[in-house]
């Protein structure tokens, strides 16, 4: 999964980067201070995995990673070259979702572009350049069929499919709102790669005195929640000055102590973690042996054979069946024969949807 961070300069975004990764990507109090995407890789926590290796001795544990790219902070009027200009909207049509993050903090040390705090005047801000740059996409894509609309019936379809497009945007409307109208239309709309059709989690990021309510009594995290509840986003309050000194704790004894004494359950991190798995609509399966415990992440209603191509081409092609027994059962039972005497562990066929948690063997003959 990969996940690209943005958000108008000074909003906390590469702050809050830092904290997630430990990358070290350089943070100061002026806009630009980002001149090159910054990349981080992030394990995926999952107490599971350490319960597995040690019923299995496992020599080596490797959870699922998050990939996050922390892309310079856009100002308007970046679709036209404004600031770093457009280079940077590259580096987010890779990515599976955007990390957005609404600055919802007063703090008059630290400037706003703008002058002033106003989350939703943000958001709209970020949304139009992504917006203004998808039109460009869409107009560079019309011009290239344009001609042979003339005399393809075919080409002549698409023409008027991106142009519909393209009125969709011109209304304000992101592309992840447009509803296609045949499957030829969803797989052209997907063949754009725009950047508004992409699912978004806004990171609303507070002050301390607002974390420990979850943000309920900022106004500027009520507007953003509402603002999402209508789009289908996601929403994690988070303080990304808090989430730069539990990165500093290297003891997850000393984390826990530290969030318990801000009256918090989860970290920031746990908390995107969650949204972008739900937003997305993934889960985790996973394995476990003597070699390796390992979890790997796909989506809602994978089936078998391609859960298993997961971790190669060659186990989904020679599929066989797949021995699925239930985290929690064989955690209960202690070991994989005990769940299998209790009958707890299935043999299950092509047609078979993943579960998260569940711990799967599989059986394959290439």
């Amino acid at each position: 999964m990969k996940l690209g961070i943005v958000g108008l300069p000074n909003v906390g975004k590469s702050t809050l980067f830092n904290s997630l990764t430990k990358a070290g990507a350089e943070s100061a109090n002026y806009p630009f201070c980002t001149i090159d995407p910054n990349v981080g890789i992030v394990p995926v926590p999952d107490k599971r995995l350490t319960v597995l290796t040690q019923m299995y001795s496992s020599k080596k544990t490797t959870p699922a990673v998050i990939e996050f790219v922390d892309i310079a902070g856009l100002v308007k009027g970046a679709s036209k070259g404004e600031g770093l200009g457009n280079q940077f909207l590259a580096n987010i049509r890779e990515t599976d979702a955007i990390v957005h993050v609404v600055r919802c903090f007063d703090n008059t040390n630290i400037i706003h572009v703008d002058g002033s705090i106003d989350a939703i005047r943000d958001i709209e801000t970020i949304n139009m350049e992504l917006i203004f740059a998808d039109i460009e996409t869409l107009d560079r894509r019309i011009a290239k069929v344009a001609k042979g609309a003339r005399m393809d019936k075919k080409l002549a379809v698409e023409e008027a499919s991106l142009k519909k497009f393209k009125e969709h945007l011109e209304n304000g409307e992101l592309a992840i709102t447009i509803e296609p109208d045949n499957e030829d239309e969803e797989a052209l709309l997907k063949d754009c790669n725009l950047l508004t059709a992409k699912p978004v989690i806004f990171a609303a990021n507070v002050a301390e005195e607002d974390l420990a309510n979850d943000g309920a009594n900022n106004p500027q995290v009520a507007a953003v929640r509402d603002f999402a509840a209508k789009q289908g986003f996601e929403v994690f309050v988070v303080s990304a000055e808090i989430e730069q000194e539990i990165a500093q704790l290297d003891d997850e004894e000393e984390k826990a102590m530290f969030l318990e004494d801000l009256g918090l359950k989860e970290s920031g991190l746990d908390k995107l973690i969650t949204a972008s798995y739900r937003l997305l609509g993934l889960i985790s399966y996973l394995t476990s042996g003597e070699d390796e415990t390992r979890a790997w992440t796909i989506k809602k209603g994978t089936k078998a054979p391609q859960a298993a191509g997961k971790i190669h081409t060659d186990f989904e092609r020679g599929f066989i069946c797949a021995e699925v027994v239930a985290y929690d059962d064989l955690v209960a039972c202690g070991s994989m024969s005990a769940a299998k005497e209790k009958g707890l562990v299935g043999t299950q066929g092509k047609e078979y949807i993943v579960k998260d948690g569940d711990v799967i063997l599989f059986r394959f003959n290439v």
